[in-house]
């Protein structure tokens, strides 16, 4: 059986080192997308997946394919038109300046999809696993229409859904508020996974949130994920991701799960001289699908994937390029560092 995930990926064009956009005349081109870097780390943790997305026709996005490919991403559900490839532009910061992320997405072959261009029956052939996230919602009226069909459609074929909440503000931008949308696909999910501001934004589900001194109040926590599956019974587990932002390049680094009736918070890391935070979320997402799906326990499950996404930070771009058995060393609390030989 499979995991699908559907989503947009993009161009990534990333300033050279930590420079301020054009301080000099270079990008680095890459690719990435919240449900293509969820797909990589699923691949490189020897699982079958497959994504879907809609690409257009061209030398751009033949290379696009030929990179998810090369990291044993199946693209055989992929839909080819006429259009562009969405694009993002990232400035990384460091210390006091925060990285900055400014999206090209409009008008995108994804962002002008609709249901009706995907043949579901396909898409959902032998797959037992479908993850999303909030972020194609946001692109356009159209692709939300095709999110929440492609959660209906795994839920009438008894396939389990796991969403990503991923708020981006910046997206938003079509007269729908993401609560309107969100709340609806949530009633298809039975995974999600959020921080406090995905489950403000998104579902306007609300605590009072104390953090201290790098000390996390759990309890708050535990309260808000009560709230979500109380107003929600069809999620069997959420997990929320617990980021503490000292610097750009400093952050502390844990999450929580609730399924319902146990809660379980992970182990906390401190994350120093951070290469790339960008697609750490989307690393948790991947090592939690392969949590559940391997380990006998929640909190196994929750412990892998906090530890896959503590170790992306360390990875320049999109892609979490790391193993089972490296994360399997970080879980049971071998984070030197010293080089293996």
């Amino acid at each position: 059986m499979k995991v699908l995930t559907i989503g947009e990926i993009m161009l990534r064009l990333k300033t050279k080192d930590n420079e301020r956009f054009f301080q000099s005349p270079m990008f680095e081109a890459t690719f990435g997308g919240g449900e293509a870097n969820v797909a990589v780390s699923l691949a490189n943790f020897n699982m079958t997946v497959e994504y879907l997305t809609v690409l257009p026709q061209g030398a751009i996005g033949d290379a696009c394919i030929g990179e998810l490919r090369r990291f044993g991403v199946g693209t055989d559900r992929i839909v080819r038109r006429d259009g562009r490839m969405g694009i993002y532009y990232l400035e990384t910061g460091a210390n006091q300046r925060p990285s900055k992320v400014i999206y090209d997405r409009a008008g995108s072959a994804m962002a002008c999809a609709k249901k009706e261009d995907i043949d579901w029956d396909r898409a959902m052939e032998n797959v037992d696993w479908l993850h999303i996230t909030g972020i194609t919602p946001a692109i356009s009226e159209s692709a939300a229409e095709l999110s929440l069909a492609a959660v209906k459609e795994a839920n009438a074929r008894g396939i389990t859904v796991s969403c990503d909440l991923n708020y981006r503000k910046n997206l938003w931008k079509y007269g729908v508020e993401a609560k309107t949308v969100m709340s609806e696909i949530t009633k298809y999910t039975d995974v999600v996974i959020a921080n406090e501001e995905d489950c403000q934004k998104s579902l306007g589900i609300k605590i009072d949130v104390a953090v201290e001194k790098g000390k996390l109040d759990t309890g708050k926590y535990e309260e808000l994920t009560k709230k979500v599956m109380e107003a929600y019974p069809n999620v069997k587990k959420i997990a929320v991701t617990l980021r503490e932002s000292v610097s750009a390049d400093h952050n502390g680094w844990a999450a929580c799960i609730y399924n319902g009736s146990e809660f379980y918070v992970s182990r906390h890391y401190e994350i120093t001289d951070i290469v790339d935070r960008v697609g750490g979320g989307d690393s948790f997402a991947g090592g939690l699908i392969y949590g559940l799906r391997t380990y006998g326990s929640d909190s196994e499950a929750l412990e892998f994937a906090v530890a896959a996404s503590c170790l992306k930070h360390s990875i320049p771009g999109d892609f979490n390029r790391v193993s089972v058995s490296e994360v399997e060393t970080l879980m049971k609390g071998d984070g030197s560092g010293r080089v293996v030989r």
